[in-house]
């Protein structure tokens, strides 16, 4: 199990132990250093393409059909197919359009998706760069990918991209905010930015989900990571289901496909985060490699993201926003005063404590922002004499 768990370790090693006996030590650091940017750069477009599989045949189930099933054995032919009508359809600009913004929005919000890779712990010793600021270093990136897209809805020249734009970066602002204050309960108790030490943290089933704080903590940062990505019922800024498509209007082919896969990687890495963050990351029982445990936890996040495509209608803006200011960001401060108190109370009192100030606060927090339901009305008949 030892050589299975390490495999791709070992791999690495025997490439540049390899390397070592034929070339110069300035390229062996250089092989050293390609290793991970190639492995990245096929992993992420090729899970981009198998996950848009995924979800359409689990969209298709949802909705009593079948899905994808043409092209290939069960359909998984179909990226592919997608891929080749992408590259060969028309690439469309808009006249007065500017063409430079254009032309880079697309290429550019590929650029961070790929670079957050490099701080996720796939597996023990497996990380392409253990940075000791690495979940700063994820966050800093993720939030970049507001720019790009507000870039591509003004460089588009058209009203609804720019409306779509606008809605996006008022939506990630919102909430980038909880979404970062919803992992200080962790870097309280950890002391440290270093993903790969946060999962350390975790060891011997001592999961932070596992605690009040831990549970409201990976529900915002869940939730947010939701909206982050604009996925379902957070998808204002695309708008897909309306006459337009938000800030991708006036994309076609393979412009349009890069914000696709922009999108899908963004998925894959905040569920990759979140079971990094609260579920333990690589940690399991020894009967499944430690890369099989963290993939295990982050597509189990990904599928429940599809579900919620398939099963929740799309928020309307003022619930958006209103859910983002009023609950997630109240709830998120209140949680980081509870896992100070669960730090320096001892067991069970902290779990009993935490838990009942967290359940007053939701309650609370519910009861404030509880929509008024309009009084039934009373209708007086006139009848003629």
């Amino acid at each position: 199990m030892e050589i299975v768990d390490q495999i791709f370790v070992i791999a690495k090693a025997g490439i540049v132990n390899w390397a070592e006996a034929l070339f110069p030590d300035w390229t062996v650091v250089l092989i050293s250093i390609l290793i991970p940017i190639v492995a990245f750069t096929i992993f992420g477009p090729v899970t981009m393409m198998y996950l848009t599989w995924l979800e359409r045949k689990l969209l298709g189930r949802i909705q009593n059909r079948y899905g994808p099933n043409r092209v290939g054995k069960f359909g998984l032919l179909q990226p592919i197919a997608d891929g080749i009508k992408m590259f060969t359809k028309e690439d469309i600009v808009p006249e007065g359009a500017d063409k430079i913004a254009h032309l880079l929005a697309p290429l550019l919000i590929v650029v961070p998706a790929l670079l957050i890779f490099a701080v996720l712990p796939f597996g023990r010793n497996m990380i392409a760069i253990d940075l000791n600021i690495g979940l700063l270093f994820f966050l800093a990136l993720s939030s970049t990918t507001t720019v790009f897209i507000f870039t591509a809805a003004w460089g588009s020249r058209n009203k609804f991209s720019l409306l779509g734009g606008m809605r996006s970066v008022a939506q990630m602002v919102s909430y980038e905010i909880p979404f970062v204050l919803s992992v200080v309960p962790v870097l309280l108790m950890v002391g440290s930015f270093s993903t790969v030490q946060i999962v350390e943290a975790q060891q011997n089933y001592h999961w932070f989900l596992f605690t009040p704080w831990g549970v409201v903590g990976f529900l915002i940062f869940f939730l947010c990571g939701v909206a982050e990505v604009n996925r379902t019922p957070f998808d204002l800024p695309e708008a897909e289901s309306e006459i337009v498509a938000g800030f991708h209007t006036e994309y076609s082919g393979m412009k349009f496909a890069l914000f696709y896969m922009a999108e899908f990687m963004n998925t894959f890495t905040i569920s990759a985060l979140v079971a990094t963050v609260y579920l333990g990351g690589w940690q399991g029982p020894g009967f499944l490699p430690s890369w099989g445990w963290f993939l295990i936890k982050t597509y189990a996040l990904i599928i429940v993201m599809m579900w919620f495509r398939g099963t929740f209608p799309r928020l309307r803006v003022d619930q958006l926003m209103g859910f983002a200011w009023k609950f997630l960001l109240p709830l998120s401060l209140l949680n980081i005063v509870i896992a100070s108190l669960w730090y320096y109370l001892a067991a069970p009192m902290n779990y009993v404590l935490g838990t009942i100030l967290l359940l007053m606060g939701i309650f609370l927090l519910y009861g404030i922002n509880r929509p008024e339901i309009p009084k039934k009305r009373k209708y007086r008949y006139a009848y003629a004499d």
